[in-house]
């Protein structure tokens, strides 16, 4: 029926109300949280920890029963440690007579461990320690990796960063102050993805105690920090910016004026830095492919998309600047403070790639940490160190090391010792110990070198006249290659 002034036409069907809008409602910010979860990610990061502690400890510890540590690195910092446990100067007699460890590196830190090595005197301890930090550094990346992806994604993240190369390269490869670093960036980055901007500001000035090129990684470190926080907290990024400011000038100082005032010749690796050499491009090929090992088989590249990445800038940049090709490779312990610089970049990523509108961007991010710790699984099992864990040589001690040991016993404590690379651990917790060729005029008492190649050649008297012309040394004994003489 029709109603004059009704605006429906005869026969309309009657409109139906327009349904209320949908709010968009942003995708969270990290995995829901369920009761005990928080409990559970704890514990799954400790317990994930206390697995790689003991894997780390046993390859470190078992490489130095076998004699196979170069030692030169870890005899230096056995004797700077050694000097801090009894409360003296950081005499490192190896880097020659009376030299202090601070005109070297500065590294104030390890004397923190002098009191677990006043408790327990050999360079073990120094091994057994450093195991301990890398693994520590697994627990805030686990928990970083959960908040954002859930415990399961978080554990295998974690577990794929314990297996990270940079890791185990630098497990392998005796002792070093950057086993301090590793720990602080990990707690660092992972307050800063949780908003805690001051709590990741204190985690990263400590840096500076570490090693002289960590203050400009605490000024990157910083500058992340005063972008993130700059809408939310305007007093922690002025914080931020000031503890770059800092990180910068106290970098400057270290070099130019704190390292050469315990140093007899100044900071003794400028030449090293100073564009003598091999230019930027040089060994190209070498850098691109340590790149891609930073950036592949430990983030599948995704890491690219997160500023965290800017806080392993500086150490790539003095790295791949400096004329020293040694720098420029995976070998050795300098590649450990970028790894959890791109594990956390890499949690980042996911957490903000994960909500792209692109589905294949999406599903990568749901397979990548299992394909992580997969890679890192076969690498760990085929070529990195820990394959070592799998072979039943590693719990073995040769016979040559008991033959070896026996001979330096001979050696009485507190004597002065100048030796090659393989007997320096065995002797710095006891002896004086001299690198052979650089004892600064020191007429040592012993002299303890390993000519298994013939390197020092057939007249272990003569040999030792070429070095002290003016003392006479006698023959202690022999043990496969291994020369003992005492001074007469």
């Amino acid at each position: 029926m029709f109603i004059s002034g009704s605006p429906k036409a005869a026969g309309a069907l009657p409109a139906s109300p327009a349904p209320p809008p949908v709010p968009l409602v942003p995708a969270p910010r990290r995995a829901p949280r369920e009761p005990g979860a928080a409990f559970r990610t704890n514990r799954n990061a400790w317990l994930l920890a206390a697995a790689l502690f003991l894997a780390y400890a046993v390859l470190s510890v078992s490489r130095h029963r076998r004699m196979e540590t170069l030692s030169w690195d870890l005899g230096i910092f056995e004797q700077a440690v050694r000097a801090y446990a009894w409360l003296q100067p950081p005499v490192v007699d190896l880097k020659g007579p009376g030299a202090l460890v601070l005109g070297d590196h500065f590294s104030p830190v390890i004397a923190l461990i002098a009191p677990v090595y006043r408790v327990f005197p050999t360079p073990v301890t120094l091994l057994v320690v450093q195991a301990a930090l890398f693994a520590l550094s697994a627990v805030p990346v686990t928990r970083a990796a959960a908040r954002f992806l859930g415990p399961a994604r978080g554990l295998a993240l974690g577990a794929a960063y314990g297996l990270s190369w940079g890791i185990q390269r630098a497990v392998e490869f005796d002792f070093h102050e950057i086993c301090f670093a590793v720990p602080l960036l990990a707690f660092a980055l992972e307050a800063l993805l949780a908003r805690r901007w001051w709590c990741a500001l204190g985690w990263g000035l400590p840096l500076l105690l570490v090693k002289e090129d960590l203050g400009v990684t605490l000024a990157a470190l910083a500058l992340v920090v005063a972008w993130r926080a700059r809408r939310v907290d305007r007093w922690a990024a002025r914080a931020a910016l000031a503890a770059a400011v800092v990180g910068v000038v106290a970098a400057a100082l270290v070099f130019t004026v704190v390292i050469p005032a315990f140093a007899t010749d100044g900071y003794a690796y400028w030449d090293k830095l100073d564009g003598a050499g091999p230019g930027p491009l040089d060994g190209l090929g070498t850098k691109l492919s340590t790149l891609a090992w930073v950036l592949v088989p430990t983030t599948g590249l995704l890491a690219l998309r997160s500023p965290l990445l800017l806080v392993a800038a500086p150490t790539l940049g003095w790295r791949f600047l400096s004329g020293d090709e040694h720098y420029w490779s995976t070998d050795w312990h300098y590649s450990a403070v970028l790894m959890p610089v791109v594990a956390l970049a890499l949690v980042d990523a996911l957490d903000t790639s994960r909500r792209s509108p692109r589905p294949w961007l999406r599903a990568y991010c749901l397979q990548l940490p299992a394909g992580l710790l997969a890679a890192g699984l076969a690498l760990s099992a085929t070529t990195l160190p820990l394959s070592r864990l799998g072979e039943a040589v590693t719990y073995e001690r040769p016979a040559r090391v008991g033959a070896v040991e026996r001979l330096l016993a001979r050696i009485p404590d507190g004597a002065s010792v100048e030796s090659d690379i393989g007997p320096i651990t065995r002797l710095t917790s006891r002896c004086r110990v001299f690198w052979i060729g650089d004892t600064g005029g020191v007429l040592p008492d012993y002299l303890a070198y390993d000519n298994a190649s013939g390197w020092a050649g057939e007249d272990p008297i003569g040999y030792a006249r070429q070095l002290h012309p003016e003392a006479r040394f006698t023959l202690v004994g022999t043990a496969r290659g291994l020369v003992v003489l005492r001074r007469v």
